[in-house]
């Protein structure tokens, strides 16, 4: 069981969850898995599947987008939900369908968890960002309702780098990272992530491929580097847990170091204004 400890004086919260310790060792160079348990084929490495798309039995190879429970929770309701069958192409080169594919699951796994908390989906994408296995996947966390999440707010639209039918990508200025980018809906003030109906989600899919691919872009043409891994694209996002909600896309090309830690306050090297105009012109 996770354990929910308050500050005395303000309003946040630390989890202490043990069985995390336990996981894949992060500070590793590579990998120590040696077979990869979410590869098809290794169906029965994983706790017995909860949803997926594909065809095929319950645990068995077929499956398209695959959801298990996270084998070393940070809470009591953590899933794991694998992206695709394939062990490094993740949305920014997946196909559009694909990637529509696996936005139905976040959705879908939403709406099966919003009366249970908070629900809050996020992606660690590289071992810097927090992943310890390689093959792309996201997790879904479920959050207790008394617990206050710090989280910021979706931000005025501004610094447009791209839209569509639906969504509109962005640089807020309030934005605490370099390249940060934000993906909301046109229209504010709406309900939270589950409510997107089947007809949105393809263009949301072609919004967030879009966006970490100029990203990427980005960093391939020597914008800013990485202080990671040499040639390796780093970055996390999440999707707001409340209403008016919205996707909101880290590239870690910076290290938080003891003044951030010790303020609350980010220094982000790139106005966000030249991180849209910069990130227009990437194809």
């Amino acid at each position: 069981m996770a354990k929910y400890v308050p500050d005395i004086k303000t309003e946040r919260w630390v989890i202490i969850a043990p069985g995390r310790k336990s996981r894949p060792d992060q500070s590793a160079p590579k990998p120590t898995v040696k077979v990869c348990p979410f590869c098809e084929g290794n169906e029965s490495q994983t706790p017995p599947e909860i949803y997926r798309i594909g065809p095929g039995e319950k645990d068995k190879p077929g499956w398209q987008v695959r959801v298990v429970p996270n084998l070393y929770p940070i809470t009591d309701i953590h899933e794991v939900i694998i992206h695709s069958t394939d062990d490094s192409r993740d949305i920014e080169d997946l196909p559009s369908d694909q990637v529509t594919r696996i936005l139905t699951a976040y959705r879908d796994r939403y709406r099966a968890h919003e009366d249970d908390g908070q629900v809050l989906i996020f992606s660690n994408h590289g071992f810097a960002a927090g992943a310890s296995l390689k093959h792309p996947h996201a997790q879904l966390v479920v959050i207790p309702k008394q617990i206050n999440l710090d989280a910021v707010e979706r931000e005025p639209v501004a610094n447009v780098v791209k839209e569509n039918n639906y969504f509109v990508t962005y640089c807020p200025d309030f934005s605490q990272w370099p390249f940060e980018v934000w993906i909301a809906p046109k229209q504010e003030g709406g309900g939270k992530f589950g409510s997107v109906p089947d007809s949105e989600l393809a263009d949301l899919a072609d919004v967030l491929r879009d966006a970490l691919k100029r990203i990427r872009s980005a960093q391939e043409k020597g914008y800013l580097h990485s202080v990671h891994e040499q040639g390796v694209f780093v970055y996390n996002y999440y999707i707001y847990h409340w209403t008016n909600w919205f996707i909101r896309i880290t590239p870690r090309f910076v290290h938080r170091a003891g003044f951030e830690l010790g303020t609350g306050l980010n220094v982000n090297v790139v106005d966000p204004t030249e991180a849209a105009r910069v990130l227009r012109e990437m194809v």
